[in-house]
């Protein structure tokens, strides 16, 4: 019935989206248009008033081609967001995990050169004076990262063995020295300590405990990662059901192989 056809086409006639599936939808409203017609023929209409009536049951032309419409709309928002949600994480994701990078090593580099300005200051001393007490407190009371300090005398903490190596035994000495945010008791959980920070001269032995921030990039890395390519799967799932290309296998290429997953597809798309 062209009228029926007709009044098909011009619901979806502004609708974009996969053709196959907008086909598919087509000719699935026809078949329903076209039962609706027969069933009130049976009940004695006119074929005009059979299609009048179907029609204006279905919701009229107007009003289904606003429910098309924004149908298609949502699902394309949908996916969209989720998209733009997946490479945000993994931009958030990057920027965090190099940020965290570049404080961790501006903090060594830090604690390097305050490390060096004890040696120096301390170079020539054979015992610390409560004026340079004074002075390395103050140069390390602003470094945040800086938990634990303690400056030994040098002769007090280094051994060489007889085969000539050298090995330095902090535990057997009392530091000339010592400045600590923390005790080895009251150091919160959380914080990832590097306990192997040193620099010594002919003279003086400076042992840093100092907050890490590397260690927390691995594990904002991978959780990162894992709602990133959580998203993404979902989007390429999506995108590969409205284009009628869903199964299993495609599914576990996009969760394994993401992106290089996800360009497997579109060629083997543009091939078929």
């Amino acid at each position: 019935m062209k009228q029926i056809e007709a009044f098909v086409n011009d619901v979806y006639h502004s609708v974009g989206g996969n053709r196959e599936e907008i086909e598919e939808l087509k000719a699935e409203m026809k078949n329903h248009l076209l039962e609706a017609v027969l069933e009130l023929k049976n009940e004695g209409k006119t074929e005009q008033q059979a299609i009048d009536i179907a029609i204006e049951r279905f919701g009229g032309e107007k009003e289904m081609r606003s429910v098309v419409e924004q149908l298609f709309r949502t699902q394309k928002v949908f996916a969209k967001r989720v998209l733009y949600i997946a490479l945000t994480f993994f931009a958030l994701t990057s920027i965090v995990c190099g940020v965290l990078w570049m404080l961790d090593e501006a903090h060594m580099n830090e604690n390097l050169i305050v490390a060096k300005e004890i040696i120096n200051r301390l170079e020539g001393q054979e015992a610390i004076s409560e004026n340079t007490k004074a002075g390395i407190f103050t140069l390390v009371e602003d470094k945040s990262q800086i938990l634990n300090l303690q400056i030994y005398k040098m002769a007090e903490v280094e051994r060489v063995s007889e085969t000539g190596s050298v090995s330095y035994h902090r535990n057997e000495s009392i530091p000339a020295y010592e400045y600590g945010v923390f005790n080895s008791l009251s150091k919160p959980n959380w914080m990832l300590i590097d306990l192997g920070y040193s620099l010594g001269s002919t003279e003086w032995y400076v042992q840093m405990e100092s907050v890490t921030l590397f260690g927390f990039i691995p594990f904002i890395f991978i959780a990162g990662l894992a709602i990133y390519a959580t998203l993404f799967t979902i989007w390429t799932t999506i995108n590969a059901y409205h284009h009628r290309r869903l199964h299993a296998g495609w599914v576990i290429a996009f969760s394994l192989l993401n992106v290089v997953g996800y360009l497997i597809y579109v060629l083997a798309g543009k091939r078929k």
